[in-house]
């Protein structure tokens, strides 16, 4: 059930009804009509803008039009009024029976109320975190795979077939440190002393890797020269940091459908014929680039080297793919990946990166755009700092990591739940300030507990009227009659129920999962105001003394927490029946 879907319905069918008789047009495109909340509450329960959209294919005015479409609109039972406003809108007020009936439809519809199919069982690849395998993951890390996770589940939701993938930076030299650091832990483990290098990775964590590697391999490699050791360390340091991943991603709630490594890239061929497939469509080139900004001609050596044409993809430059020296470049293994996805037969690539990567977008696009002729789309969607605090202090030191706050850190301090929760509170291309403690306050401020005490409350509401010997099982509730829904703060309530399957919509379509967030807090402070409007106002209370005027209220309630855990569902959060 989707109650805006339907009243755009009507709305066009009152348009096919003027075009039948006359007063419009036939052949006008209706797909830009929309049928929404209006910006002011106080001018109705929705707003369509068909006339002012249709006016100009019509020839006609808009109020005109609105007028026609309002009279139309008058003689179908769910709407109460239509009233034209400004230059054409048309407001409306939906009857009292189309809201009283709302909870017990979304109750019969359960977890499939706001479920969409306007994926329509497209394949989407969303590829987040992909932190490199050479330590445990940060806070920032945590962001991303949370804003990744959330985007994947709500892709889902809406109908879309989505793979959750992760890919493995292990072809690069960043893995040849690794090794030589566990090495070195190696050495420790034989009661060595060691001196650390600048630029290796002295963190805590190696220990117990260095240790591992001691049990597996015994004192053989204690005085063998680096290239008898370097590939099997190296194989051995990158397993063992992906499984400490792989738990840190656990422990936030985090699953991936697929890894990828970038090392099965090199000596497969499968960059080659990524190359050569841009080469096949003439956009690989031998030349030489222009300096780059802000660079005297003086301090600029120009060399010949291979070129992808990007800049036929809408880049700003064309890019190298291969050094002077016949090595690739960062970005060759990149494409080589993509063309992989693309070959893989998704219908659309989503990468989450972080913010330092932002100048990767335009050309990776460019990339993808060419490998598929243009069919698949990439979006790249940026994830901003996360600033941490405690004690109104910075708070910046992992005892583990030795230089930064881990993803374990945060877990531990706060709980998944709340990290989650927290870390979708604003849009990802905004910076975050987390508070560590204002994060598990128990108060209005804090977004987490609203939402959750909001559930809580509705659970304990349940179990009150249950054991009062009310039948409280949805399909009793479903059957209530709620024909005394008519106080305001009940309307409202009932109205942001109808915007879920909207909003759902909404947030796949702009991939911004922030969106549920900012739904369940206004959901749930709706929750709030009715529930303490019964203070003073009896017959507002959710338990009543008759059994069937408790059913009724207790209705309402109980689709309120259908609808807040499926959100919470959607952002990897787990609702709560009681508050400790």
């Amino acid at each position: 059930m989707n109650l805006f879907s339907d009243i755009r319905a009507l709305v066009i069918e009152g348009i096919e009804a003027l075009q039948s008789e006359g007063t419009l047009p036939a052949g006008l495109n209706t797909d830009p009509v929309t049928t929404e909340p209006p910006r002011d509450p106080l001018h109705g329960d929705m707003a369509t803008n068909a006339a002012m959209v249709l006016a100009k294919p019509a020839k006609a005015k808009p109020r005109d039009i609105a007028e026609a479409l309002a009279a139309k609109l008058r003689t179908d039972a769910r709407i109460a009024s239509a009233e034209v406003a400004g230059p054409g809108f048309l407001n409306l007020r939906l009857a009292p029976a189309v809201w009283q009936t709302l909870p017990g439809a979304i109750l019969r519809d359960g977890t499939a109320y706001g479920r969409s199919v306007m994926g329509q069982g497209k394949k989407v690849n969303v590829e987040y975190v992909s932190a490199n395998p050479t330590g445990p993951m940060h806070v920032g890390h945590a962001r991303g795979a949370i804003v990744g996770d959330a985007m994947a589940s709500l892709l889902a939701y809406a109908g879309y077939d989505v793979t959750r993938e992760y890919y493995i930076n292990d072809g690069g030299g960043q893995v040849d440190t690794l090794a030589r650091s566990v090495y070195l832990r190696y050495q420790e483990a034989h009661d060595l002393s060691v001196d650390w290098p600048e630029g290796s990775y002295p963190g805590d964590y190696l220990i117990p890797v260095g240790e591992a590697l001691k049990d597996k391999v015994g004192d053989i490699w204690l005085d063998a020269p680096e290239e008898d050791w370097l590939q099997e360390v190296r194989e051995f340091a990158t397993d063992a940091m992906m499984e400490l991943i792989r738990a840190d991603l656990a422990a936030l709630g985090v699953h991936m459908d697929h890894f990828f490594s970038e090392k099965s890239l090199y000596g497969t061929g499968k960059i080659e014929t990524a190359i050569d497939s841009l080469r096949a469509k003439g956009l690989i080139y031998r030349g030489v680039l222009e300096p780059p900004k802000g660079k005297k001609p003086e301090d600029w050596e120009p060399r010949e080297q291979t070129l992808f044409k990007s800049t036929e993809h809408g880049d700003d430059v064309d890019r190298p793919i291969m050094k002077s020296d016949g090595n690739w470049t960062y970005f060759a293994p990149d494409i080589a990946y993509h063309y992989d996805k693309v070959e893989r037969g998704f219908d659309l690539l989503i990468d989450i990166f972080g913010a330092d990567h932002g100048g990767y977008v335009k050309r990776m696009k460019a990339a993808v755009s060419a490998l598929s002729d243009g069919r698949v789309p990439l979006e790249i969607k940026l994830i901003q700092l996360v600033k941490l605090f405690k004690n109104g202090e910075p708070f910046k030191m992992s005892k583990r990591a030795g230089t930064f706050v881990t993803l374990r850190d945060l877990v531990d301090l706060v709980g998944p739940d709340v990290a989650r929760f927290h870390m979708l509170t604003r849009k990802s291309d905004a910076a975050l300030d987390f508070d560590l403690d204002k994060v598990v306050e128990q108060s209005k401020e804090n977004p987490v507990f609203y939402v959750q005490y909001a559930h809580a409350r509705i659970c304990s509401v349940l179990r009150k009227a249950a054991d009062a010997g009310v039948d409280v099982s949805d399909a009793a509730l479903a059957a209530a009659d709620l024909s005394d829904m008519t106080h305001p703060a009940e309307i409202t309530l009932a109205g942001k129920l109808a915007e879920w399957p909207r909003l759902v919509e909404i947030a796949a379509r702009t991939q911004e999962p922030h969106r549920i967030a900012t739904y369940l807090s206004e959901l749930a402070a709706d929750l709030h105001g009715l529930w303490n409007r019964g203070n003073d106002q009896p017959e507002l209370r959710f338990v009543q003394d008759d059994p069937s005027a408790t059913q009724a209220k207790i209705a309402l309630a109980r689709s309120v927490a259908v609808v807040i855990s499926a959100g919470l569902g959607i952002l990897g959060v787990t609702p709560v029946e009681e508050m400790r």
